[in-house]
């Protein structure tokens, strides 16, 4: 369980995050929806330990993730733009991550290592990679340590369709298997097939936090983009039709 409580984050004037408080569990697939400047990217880099928040406490299952860096290794993380040295080749990058953590995990997910076929390019410098390409390592070492939570951040971007199938598939069955994934997209279609529950930010604090279906009982939508439209459309009145702001 991931638990935030009175998390707050300033730069400048900026609130960033407005003493969010919020919990996820285990064997959710979270989208983490919102307009850009929300605290979207804020709270997954509080999540990671790439930022420190003023005030609040953030948890994972109990134990203060802001006091112990080393939970962190509970974590796995999907960048939107993988970053690795130009000069390692990608099988030797693989190896450079097993041996950091040698006697720290016994377990490793190789399953899109597979999937996608890293072997073919394990001889390729980090450098020279697509961006494609640069993608699928980077939900490769995402996945490797069997993480109990994987923070995903646009993570079908750039991928083709048979490896964004495969990556979908993943996401699924490791839910199934009782991890919790917090994602962020703007393609909302792709959330909509493998994310459980929606947490809408907008200036730092929580709209809703609600399941899927549940938002899309009560919209009558079948898409989550129109579920998320006319939630919108209802609780804004600036955001409606002309035609109804005439009459």
């Amino acid at each position: 369980m991931l638990a935030a409580h009175g998390l707050t984050k300033s730069y400048g004037r900026l609130r960033a995050l407005d003493a969010l408080s919020v919990t996820l569990n285990r064997g959710q697939a979270v989208a983490l929806i919102g307009p850009n400047g929300a605290g979207k990217t804020t709270f997954s880099k509080c999540v990671l330990g790439l930022v420190r928040p003023e005030s609040g406490q953030l948890t994972l299952d109990g134990a203060s993730l802001l006091g112990d860096p080393g939970l962190r290794r509970r974590i796995g993380y999907m960048p939107q733009i993988g970053r690795f040295p130009a000069h390692l080749r990608v099988g030797q990058l693989f190896e450079l991550m097993r041996e950091i953590r040698r006697g720290s995990h016994n377990r490793t997910d190789e399953d899109l290592i597979h999937a996608f076929q890293i072997n073919r390019i394990a001889h390729q410098a980090a450098g020279t990679l697509s961006g494609g390409t640069r993608q699928k390592v980077s939900a490769c070492l995402a996945f490797l340590f069997d993480p109990e939570v994987l923070v995903l951040d646009e993570p079908t971007a750039g991928l083709d369709p048979v490896s964004v199938e495969a990556l979908k598939e993943k996401v699924r069955a490791v839910r199934a298997r009782g991890k919790l994934i917090l994602l962020t997209s703007h393609i909302l279609s792709d959330l909509d097939e493998i994310a459980t529950d929606v947490l809408y930010l907008l200036d730092g604090r929580m709209q809703f936090y609600r399941p899927i279906a549940e938002l899309k009982s009560a919209t009558g939508e079948t898409r989550l983009g129109a579920v998320i439209a006319q939630i919108m459309r209802s609780a804004d009145p600036r955001s409606a039709r002309p035609e109804e702001t005439a009459q």
